[in-house]
């Protein structure tokens, strides 16, 4: 687990302006805190999505102590799983968070799989937080909106250039 820093998290909401009645899904979410933060800055609710047992402690841990759980679900699956299984029941969100772990190679897959499931609003935004060294590449339907380094972490904005499957 390999939380986003301070400078990153900020840049990140800084890029996305009000998120006031937004639907979060938070991908890989681990402790929660990029979730947890678009809760904090006005979002609706939010899907917190990991599978790895300590992390899933820690994420519902601090849902409860930041008295978050009646804004927030937890599912405990794989991400591109999730997804699938999201898109299946027309959920929508106008923003999609993902921070992978960075030499896996999961975030390219994970993106083509938010577009095929149709579950990024039209003009919703995907960030996503990489490596350097492992960006993806260009996924059809999104558009690159952003870039921003800080050392080895790389943060991207993209939006959704296609619709939407339906509303949850």
């Amino acid at each position: 687990m390999r939380p986003s820093t301070d400078r990153v998290k900020e840049s990140i909401f800084a890029t996305l302006g009000p998120l006031s009645g937004a639907r979060v899904l938070d991908l890989y979410a681990g402790s929660g805190a990029l979730g947890i933060e678009a809760l904090s800055r006005g979002a609706a609710d939010a899907v917190f999505v990991e599978r790895a047992a300590r992390a899933l402690e820690s994420l519902r841990r601090n849902l409860a102590e930041l008295e978050l759980r009646d804004r927030s679900r937890v599912l405990r699956s794989d991400a591109r799983a999730a997804i699938r299984q999201l898109g299946r029941r027309g959920a929508c969100y106008e923003l999609i968070l993902m921070d992978p772990p960075y030499a896996t190679g999961e975030a390219e897959p994970a993106m083509v799989a938010v577009v095929e499931a149709g579950i990024l609003s039209p003009g919703g935004a995907l960030v996503l937080e990489s490596s350097r060294r492992h960006t993806p590449g260009e996924v059809a339907g999104l558009e690159k909106l952003d870039e921003r380094r800080y050392g080895d972490t790389v943060m991207l904005r993209f939006r959704n250039c296609i619709g939407c499957g339906g509303a949850e």
